[in-house]
């Protein structure tokens, strides 16, 4: 089975690359973007989906500074 997740910094912690992107977007002539945040997504096939959490929980994520969401 494909499975997806998505993992991002949880809410209040720094996020250096999307600042850095919110910043150079208006820049570049798009204005009115904000709160920008920068993930990053993992594709794996995988035999058992049950054990994606775990997966997430001891590499896939940082589970002190990150959230991941879990799509199959």
């Amino acid at each position: 089975m494909r499975a997806r997740v998505l993992v991002k910094p949880k809410a209040g912690i720094l996020d250096p690359q999307g600042q850095a992107v919110e910043r150079a977007l208006p820049a570049l002539g798009f204005a009115g973007v904000r709160n920008v945040h920068v993930g990053r997504l993992i594709e794996l096939d995988v035999e058992d989906p049950d054990r994606l959490p775990e997966m997430c929980e001891r590499l896939l994520s940082n589970p002190l500074i990150e959230d991941y969401e879990i799509e199959t």
